[in-house]
């Protein structure tokens, strides 16, 4: 089973996700009232305990690995992020239910955060496939996975329920073992530029 643990380099910690971050990631989510964005899955303040405790309860089953995001220089939580449907017997598992307060979007921190998860995920954890699934209307994230050197295999259609009752369409990317190399130099270029 896979373990919690704490992944740092120069711009962001992330940290495994806890109760005593309730705070902070009540705090990040009103950057912005990320929970009124139709397309993404962002606690409300009130509901933002009960989010963590579904989170922990499927660590402890071992289907995800949770984090929040830290930002160095000031040590604020500016979202979460976690490994989930992990399948250690085929040596996958997918990024996802990443959020960042709307000041931290479009900044250093979502390719720091993904050049951890990828290395821990590639050189630790030893996968041969991490997957990436997103809202097939969600333009934002599409261009952020393409832009990370994922590539998009396909629509899985009505994929989801949302809160809303309608139905998600998910767009499926994934990065290979063979094509992480690449991509770590992209994104540490990219942190290079920012630091």
């Amino acid at each position: 089973m896979i373990s919690p643990v704490t992944l740092e380099n120069m711009a962001v910690r992330l940290e495994p996700l806890t109760r005593d971050h309730a705070s902070g990631l009540a705090k990040a989510a009103a950057d912005g009232e990320l929970w009124s964005l139709w397309y993404t899955s962002v606690p409300k303040p009130d509901s933002v305990m009960s989010y963590i405790e579904k989170a922990l309860a499927a660590q402890a089953i071992g289907d995800e690995l949770p984090f929040v995001i830290r930002r160095q220089e000031s040590g604020r939580v500016v979202g979460s992020t976690r490994y989930l449907h992990i399948v250690e017997e085929h040596k996958r598992l997918e990024i996802g239910s990443t959020w960042l307060a709307k000041s931290w979007q479009g900044t250093v921190v979502n390719p720091a955060s993904k050049l951890l998860l990828l290395g821990h995920a590639f050189t630790v954890l030893d996968v041969n496939r991490v997957e990436f699934l997103t809202h097939s209307k969600n333009a934002q994230s599409r261009a952020a996975l393409l832009k990370l050197g994922a590539s998009q295999e396909g629509i899985l259609r009505h994929h989801r329920v949302l809160p809303d009752g309608s139905l998600r369409d998910s767009v499926v990317f994934s990065i290979l073992a063979a094509e992480w190399p690449a991509v770590r130099e992209t994104l540490e270029k990219r942190l290079e530029q920012h630091l």
